[in-house]
């Protein structure tokens, strides 16, 4: 994918707004920054977006920056001119989208049936809305549609929400999702910035879906690793699983190695929804990580290990 588009992808959650005066803008995006989501689609609905987007640009220029409700080709002028680095739009309008191709723009135009999305993607949009996406069927639709358009992804908006995103997020062919949840228009209205950073965090960590996975326990020989396994195993009630490397206890909770494998100690898994997000908002975070571990399926990461150990435990992200 473009590049912009692989940190949409990454990011995950595309916060959308709706700007009522050019100085919420700088709070509102510092508090979705510190909750970890560096990113905004900033809507033409109100008059002061373009002030909004280029103000923005200018002082956070780490914060990716589409324009949405984007209706004619001047207001995609003034978008990308103002900074915006995407461009949204609430319906496939041939021209407009055209416009700014043409541009050397990204596109996004909103869709709702196949034929749109077909027409938008053989425009060369990488990259199309489906919009409103509860109204129109959710992610079920898209799996039925995206069957037959197997290289179509969406970014989804219209009633996704805390509870619905990782549905959305789930199905492979949805890049991201846009959302209001974690800013709406009463906080912002409010300054309730530090609630707004809240509600940015608990969206990213619902949307990661952290948990411990299992725990890999590393021993010097097999005799010894059976008897770690029978130790776990009585104290526990849990059953054992002899592997080829390595013996598993209880539903894998516990892998013991038959040989100091990975880490000092052993090893930590950790589940994760997405393995390409987590490294992100990790990164985020301050988590390094051994690019060379990286572990890719099918052009998505499926496990990579963090660069440091902790208490003596290599730490890896694997895919749920």
């Amino acid at each position: 994918m473009n590049s912009v588009l692989q940190r949409v992808y990454e990011i995950g959650i595309i916060p959308v707004i709706a700007f009522n005066s050019v100085d919420e803008a700088l709070p509102l995006c510092k508090a979705l920054m510190a909750g970890g989501l560096p990113a905004a689609e900033v809507t033409f609905r109100t008059a002061c977006a373009e002030d909004c987007i280029k103000k923005i640009h200018e002082e956070l220029p780490d914060m990716l920056l589409g324009a949405g409700t984007v209706l004619t080709k001047d207001q995609a002028d003034r978008a990308m001119a103002a900074g915006a680095s995407f461009i949204v739009a609430p319906g496939f309008d041939p021209e407009v989208c055209q416009h700014v191709i043409d541009k050397g723009g990204i596109m996004m135009p909103g869709t709702a049936t196949a034929g749109e999305m077909q027409q938008a993607m053989n425009m060369g949009c990488e990259v199309v809305k489906f919009f409103p996406a509860e109204a129109n069927g959710g992610v079920d639709k898209l799996k039925n549609i995206g069957a037959a358009l197997k290289t179509c992804k969406w970014m989804c908006t219209g009633g996704v929400n805390a509870k619905n995103v990782n549905n959305y997020l789930g199905y492979n062919q949805i890049v991201a999702v846009g959302g209001t949840w974690m800013c709406k228009s009463d906080k912002i209205k409010a300054g309730a910035w530090d609630e707004i950073t809240a509600m940015s965090r608990e969206a990213v960590d619902v949307m990661l879906g952290l948990e411990l996975g299992h725990i890999g326990i590393n021993c010097e020989n097999e005799t010894e690793a059976a008897k770690t396994a029978e130790t776990i195993a009585s104290l526990l009630s849990m059953a054992v699983k002899p592997g080829n490397s390595s013996i598993f206890v209880g539903k894998k909770e516990f892998e013991i190695m038959k040989k100091p494998g990975r880490g000092t100690n052993g090893h930590i898994a950790i589940l994760t929804n997405n393995v390409d997000r987590a490294i992100y908002h990790l990164g985020q975070r301050g988590i390094k990580f051994d690019m060379d571990s990286k572990n890719v399926k099918d052009g998505k990461t499926v496990a990579i290990y963090f660069a440091d150990e902790i208490a003596g435990f290599a730490f890896h992200l694997v895919q749920r």
